[in-house]
């Protein structure tokens, strides 16, 4: 539409970054437009042969030349119904897959984004982006873009049949359909931006009070904070209902203009086409042709309107949605390689797909040669981007049928350690390694093939058991899922659970504990065919003779080949391990005070020797 000029230049290269991104099917887009002009064109061309019909049946012909028109009546009034059914079926199929397509590369593309750029996001905002946002990019479509093509085709078509039988009737026609179809969606586009940016503010602090109100009711009661959440809600909520009664006189304005050109052009075929019908240059038939064709080509325009405040919605969530992108794909400091464009993790997605799951050779980023499973890590530094290090010096060398135990007390940077192995967060001094090519230098999904980790607050999905555990291989069947459980000692609780692994878990699996949570979690990381197993604190919330049994159990899977890295607060149980690394204040930043076998420790280390004695009595 001509009325794109009230958006900002930023605002229409984000429209069109995110509308490729959408990856719409663009035959199944002109079969929607196709049907929907022969939709709004059976209406127009309905009361076309209405008023003929019923202007020349008051000239009482012969019944036969009737026929034809009666025939038309029906047949237009039959396809109307038929071809908007057909482009509301074919638009809303174009749009969902195109939703679904960008929802899917938003989420690829955190995935692959440094930790510390997602880890900054409000749950809120990250429900607003992915949701709402993603959902009115894809409502352009069905709201706007094919609205407007559609009014185009049907007032081009109109108003050369207006302009056949009469070509002043024809040109009034065209002015209005002009003002009607451009002046009223500029005006409502433009009176809209405020309201739309009101109203987007007030939905992402909606969604974030929301979320923190059900996710701490807890502390927010005990510190008597509940009922001042409550009232910031509600006038969240009057905030934004204000800004949605604002962004609707916009579109009454645009309704109002339509209206009034629909009655001037109605006014103006009357007159003209009085004279006309006078002079003998124009048929009595004709002139109720010419006057009540327009009521019907007006049809499009009014959808016009509301295209346009669609038009700034869709515009806005854009930008915030290519705003999420980009700083999900602004390469750090640390990373040699920026994380791959949305479209291209699309396309890699899609051709990595038809190779197969553990092709990756061809695809990019992915590395050239088989990858050794073996994570190596020299005098690292790990820390959080912007917050500083938090322990250096560090060496490891995890590879399968090994294990090694990290202990130290909370916050020492055992957790961040983990994250820093995996690749999710980027060293700050030293180096990790993956076979010999530094873990940043490689694709999320090439690191996934060969290092699993299970964090503290890994998510539990609202799913059943067995599709919780195929988060991390598609291909787990039900004896396997059972045999997984068992090696995670959830026997007892799949007994108890109604279908067993097809027992659906409610959002955030509150319906269990958080040893059991804990050890769903550790069940789906022994599902991956990882080699290397990083787990942190997997006994946490257990008893501690399960603990200490769950963590002995663990350090023993280098007997099935695995290579185990874990973080405990639990000595008692390290003996299975290979090698102990304890963590300790070393000045300004944690340092390893000590290292070895668990008899080495208990010989050598008495501070280390002193906590297994407090856990033993």
């Amino acid at each position: 539409m001509s009325s794109v000029v009230a958006l900002t230049p930023a605002e229409r290269r984000a429209l069109r970054r995110a509308v490729d991104l959408l990856d719409l099917n663009r035959w199944r887009f002109v079969l929607a437009v196709l049907a929907g002009t022969a939709g709004l064109g059976s209406a127009v061309a309905l009361s076309a042969t209405s008023a003929w019909l019923i202007a020349r049946a008051s000239q009482m012909p012969p019944v036969l030349e009737l026929g034809v028109a009666s025939v038309a009546v029906r047949t237009f009034g039959i396809s109307r119904g038929l071809m908007r059914y057909v482009e509301r079926l074919v638009s809303h199929d174009v749009a969902l897959r195109g939703m679904a397509t960008l929802r899917e590369r938003v989420y690829t593309t955190l995935a692959d984004a440094p930790t510390d750029v997602v880890s900054g996001l409000q749950r809120g905002e990250m429900l607003t982006r992915t949701g709402a946002d993603v959902d009115s990019v894809g409502d352009i479509v069905v709201r706007g873009l094919l609205p407007a093509a559609v009014a185009a085709a049907v007032g081009v078509g109109t108003v050369t049949l207006v302009a056949w039988l009469n070509p002043a009737i024809g040109a009034v026609l065209a002015a209005c359909l002009l003002i009607a179809g451009l002046v009223g969606p500029l005006l409502s586009m433009r009176a809209a931006r405020l309201d739309e940016l009101a109203q987007a503010e007030a939905r992402s602090d909606l969604s974030s009070g929301a979320m923190t109100m059900l996710e701490g009711a807890a502390e927010l009661t005990v510190s008597g904070r509940l009922p001042r959440a409550r009232a910031a809600l509600a006038a969240t909520e009057r905030r934004l209902a204000r800004a949605k009664d604002a962004a609707a006189r916009p579109a009454a304005l645009a309704a109002g203009i339509d209206h009034l050109a629909t009655g001037i052009a109605v006014l103006a075929a009357l007159v003209i086409g009085i004279r006309a019908t006078v002079a003998g240059t124009m048929e009595p038939v004709e002139l109720a042709v010419v006057v009540l064709t327009p009521l019907a080509a007006f049809e499009g325009t009014a959808m016009l309107g509301p295209a346009a405040i669609q038009l700034v919605r869709s515009a806005g969530a854009a930008m915030r949605v290519t705003e999420l992108l980009d700083r999900a794909q602004a390469p750090s400091s640390a990373r040699p390689e920026p994380v791959l464009a949305a479209a291209r993790v699309g396309a890699a997605h899609e051709e990595a797909a038809s190779e197969g799951p553990h092709d990756t050779a061809e695809r990019p980023g992915a590395h050239a040669r088989p990858l050794e499973p073996v994570l190596h890590a020299e005098d690292l530094a790990v820390g959080w981007p912007r917050a500083g290090i938090v322990a250096s010096g560090l060496d490891l060398d995890l590879r399968p049928g090994r294990s090694i135990a990290v202990v130290g007390p909370s916050g020492i940077g055992k957790t961040t350690l983990l994250l820093t192995l995996a690749g999710l967060i980027p060293p700050l001094g030293g180096r990790v390694l993956l076979g010999d090519t530094p873990v940043g230098d490689l694709d999320r999904a090439t690191v996934s093939d060969a290092v699993v980790l299970t964090a503290e607050d890994a998510h539990v999905f609202a799913t059943t058991v067995l599709e919780n555990l195929r988060v991390a291989r598609g291909d787990v069947d039900e004896e396997e899922a059972r045999e997984l459980l068992h090696r995670a000692g959830l026997d007892g609780w799949l007994a108890g659970l109604p279908d067993g692994v097809g027992t659906m878990l409610d959002p955030e699996a509150t319906s269990i504990s958080g040893g059991e949570r804990r050890r769903l979690l550790l069940a789906r990381a022994l599902a991956s065919h990882a080699p290397l197993l990083l787990l942190d604190e997997p006994g946490e919330h257990l008893d501690p003779a399960t603990a200490d049994r769950l963590v002995g159990d663990l350090l023993s899977a280098r007997d099935s080949g695995r290579g185990v890295l874990l973080v405990t607060h639990r000595l008692t149980p390290l003996a299975a391990a290979d090698e102990v690394v304890v963590l300790g204040p070393g000045g300004e930043r944690a340092t390893v005070i000590a290292r070895g076998s668990h008899a080495h420790l208990l010989e050598t280390v008495p501070s280390y020797r002193w906590a297994v004695e407090q856990e033993l009595r």
